[in-house]
């Protein structure tokens, strides 16, 4: 069955403006994914302009609450409306998923039965951090915690988000803008404006930060550069500036003044993009005080589809769009001039920035928005499966879905996997969380036992006790060891007939697993950590092949201090190398902080670097957090120096984000990662990471180390290991467990 997908954008679609186009070709991208979509009109319908294109579509509906009478006002209903009326129209048949645009509506929704099933597109969030005040947080950790996705239009307000809002972290992925020409609209002829004025173009608003009233001088300026120029200026609204009253006066003047300016006043869309379409050059030149913006223009990559190059702000948004040697970046009313002096002057640098324009906005299309979807809808509703069905039936003839139930005290390293059991349809899913490592509520316990098919037991220590004391007969128990618990003494306690599968993260430590227990080989087998190789996949940052990056230095045994004797080799050569460090620090953990010994080492490695000239700067300390694939986005090469690791996570989330992995040889750290990025010791890995980077290596090495954890532990691939476990037949067992 296609997902059903409710979508409201707390915004008037009789107004075309940027906000009315998101809500269009959001409609449209999820239709084109595979979805049947309801779009919920906020205002009765006076031109059907935007609303009659949709109505058309195969699988789309639009519901108009004033028209339906479900509301008595004809005027556009406010967020506490909208809530009410949403909740209204999904408690007739719910619905998948539920797309909705804005903070306000959004937080609105938290506490309503759509919680868990939004896609959230937030466009007011704080742009600073300054900005970000406890009830600006608090409300946006409502919203990530009621969110299923947080849609973000830019790489730069996602790591933002992920920052100052951790519980955004792992929800928050792209949605660029969807541009969609109208029917009918062709781009700009190919060639550049010989023989005649030179065609500039603005559409928009008319405000102070939008330079505005300085374009209107553009035409003037540049005829005294010998370059013939006319300035086109598309819209109707002139900003009334409290701070400036005589703005608005000015900007008219400018506006009507005919030394080389057009004002065509304000159009529909469709009109606007026909105007732009006949002009050479495109402005989005702005005061540099918004060049620290989130947000992405629409008008950019409409002019981008359209033909059109555009003189806009450097920045390091717009460098990674258009390439940091795009010609027309400008900052003040002189470059302006110059870099339209120089393309009204040589037509193959006109050339090339409409070319650059046109494959910048070639990502932003309807198909690309619908494939992005498709991936995320693809993630969310996994398609079921045969072999879980036929699990199910054997448990429970004629049975529905194959109930598994999760029991632990910390599910901090099983949260994306039991996101993702959650969200098959063939699997239901109910968790016993104990409220400590020995502490939990016992008649919860035996419901779970009473209902379950499957019991899965995070970490193997009292919970794994009780469980195999108290499961039913036929009912199969797995139990996940980590490092932790296997020098504990619960698995010398734990009956292991009771147990039909343990499940360890690497070969090395099932292997020691099997040596240490002496259980049966066949019963302990290898799945291994997941990596979000999705969501760590982002566009590294310009010097990223110089930074080193380590996660986590606590305890001693992670041996940060072989890590800082890797960092000097590569700065006594080149002191571009930086080693960054995400992590509490050790005084952070009491348990550590007060064993003589630890602090000690800590004590001796911190004047170290604090003493050291070679060392200066070039370690940087950032603060432990869930914002890990962000702030791998600045890092080059992971680093693995501890004495000893169950798996370490941190090189193949490094790896899945474009990073290099560089390991020393902790034992079973060949049985997890490829021996080409294992080294004897910091001098051998000081000196291929400088020979990496030297030779022009990097990004052909990232690629296949990218390739590999894919391959190996990506979310997909890890996610198919727990299926095909999970939907293993019924456990047989010739006697009942003793009772409790």
């Amino acid at each position: 069955m296609k997902p059903r997908a409710l979508v409201y954008g707390d915004v008037d679609l009789n107004l075309i403006d940027g906000s009315a186009i998101w809500v269009q070709g959001m409609v449209q991208a999820l239709a084109r994914a595979g979805c049947e979509v309801t779009l919920v009109l906020k205002a009765p319908v006076r031109t059907g302009r935007l609303v009659d294109p949709l109505r058309g579509l195969p699988g789309v509906t639009v519901r108009s609450p004033h028209a339906e009478r479900l509301i008595d006002s004809d005027v556009p209903m406010n967020p506490q409306t909208a809530a009410v009326i949403l909740g209204r129209v999904d408690a007739e048949e719910p619905f998948d998923l539920a797309v909705v645009r804005g903070r306000r509506l959004a937080g609105k929704l938290t506490h309503t039965a759509l919680a868990g099933r939004l896609w959230t597109y937030l466009t007011d969030v704080p742009q600073s951090a300054g900005q970000f005040d406890n009830a600006a947080k608090g409300e946006l950790r409502r919203i990530a915690d009621a969110s299923r996705l947080l849609l973000c239009q830019t790489e730069e307000l996602r790591g933002f988000l992920e920052a100052a809002v951790p519980a955004g972290a792992g929800k928050s992925v792209l949605f660029p803008p969807v541009v969609v020409l109208p029917d009918g609209l062709e781009p700009r002829p190919a060639g550049t404006p010989d023989g005649r004025a030179l065609r500039l173009v603005y559409t928009g608003k008319f405000a102070p930060r939008w330079n505005t009233l300085e374009m209107c001088a553009l035409p003037r300026l540049l005829g005294q550069r010998g370059v013939d120029a006319e300035l086109h200026m598309v819209g109707d609204k002139v900003h009334d500036d409290p701070d400036d009253p005589g703005y608005a006066g000015r900007m008219r003047t400018a506006l009507e003044s005919g030394q080389g300016v057009v004002w065509h006043g304000g159009h529909p869309r469709a009109e606007a993009m026909r105007l732009t379409a006949g002009c050479d050059v495109g402005l989005s030149w702005r005061h540099p005080e918004m060049d620290a913006s989130l947000e992405l223009s629409t008008k950019l990559l409409e002019c981008g589809m359209l033909g059109i190059p555009v003189v806009l702000n450097r920045t390091p948004m717009h460098e990674r769009l258009f390439g940091a040697d795009y010609p027309l970046f400008a900052a003040t009313e002189t470059d302006v001039l110059d870099a339209l002096t120089l393309i009204g002057k040589n037509p193959e640098v006109f050339t090339l920035a409409v070319d650059r324009c046109r494959e910048a906005a070639a990502g932003f299309g309807l198909d690309a928005a619908a494939g992005r979807l498709a991936g995320y809808l693809a993630e969310t509703f996994p398609e079921p499966a045969e072999q879980v069905a036929a699990a199910a039936a054997a448990y429970r003839p004629q049975a529905g879905k194959l109930r598994v139930g999760v029991a632990g005290h910390d599910l901090k390293f099983f949260t994306r996997l039991l996101d993702y059991l959650r969200s098959r349809p063939d699997m239901e899913i109910r968790v016993d969380h104990w409220a400590a490592l020995k502490a939990h509520d016992a008649d919860r316990s035996r419901e779970l036992v009473e209902w379950a098919d499957v019991v899965i037991c995070e970490w193997c220590g009292p919970n794994a006790l009780w469980y195999a004391e108290n499961k039913r007969e036929g009912q199969r128990l797995v139990v996940r060891l980590h490092r932790f618990e296997l020098y504990a003494p619960w698995p010398k306690q734990l009956d292991i007939d009771a147990v039909d599968q343990v499940i360890c993260v690497s070969p090395h430590y099932t292997d020691l697993t099997r040596e240490i227990t002496g259980w049966p080989a066949e019963k302990v087998v290898t799945v291994p950590n997941w990596v979000d190789d999705r969501q760590l996949d982002r566009p590294k940052l310009p010097g990223a092949q110089h930074h080193l990056g380590v996660i986590g230095i606590a305890p001693s045994r992670k041996r940060l201090d072989l890590a800082v004797d890797v960092l000097e080799e590569l700065r006594r050569d080149d002191p571009r190398f930086t080693l960054f460090v995400k992590s509490k620090l050790p005084w952070e953990y009491w348990w550590i902080w007060q064993k003589d010994e630890e602090r000690e080492h800590y004590e001796k490695l911190f004047r170290r670097i604090r003493r050291s000239p070679l060392l200066a700067g070039g370690v940087v300390f950032d603060s432990y957090g869930r914002d890990v694939a962000s702030w791998l986005r600045r890092i080059g090469f992971v680093l693995s120096t501890s004495d000893d690791e169950s798996f370490h996570l941190a090189p193949a989330e490094g790896m899945a984000s474009g990073a290099i992995p560089a390991l020393l040889p902790w034992p079973g750290s060949d049985t997890i990662y490829d021996r080409r990025w294992i080294h004897d010791d910091p001098s051998a890995m000081a000196a291929s990471i400088a020979t990496t980077v030297a030779s022009g290596r990097f990004e052909s090495d990232a690629a296949e180390a990218r390739d590999q954890v894919r391959a190996a532990y990506g979310l997909d691939e890890v996610c198919r290991q727990w299926t095909d476990l999970l939907a293993r037949p019924p456990a047989v067992r010739t006697e009942a467990p003793a009772a409790q």
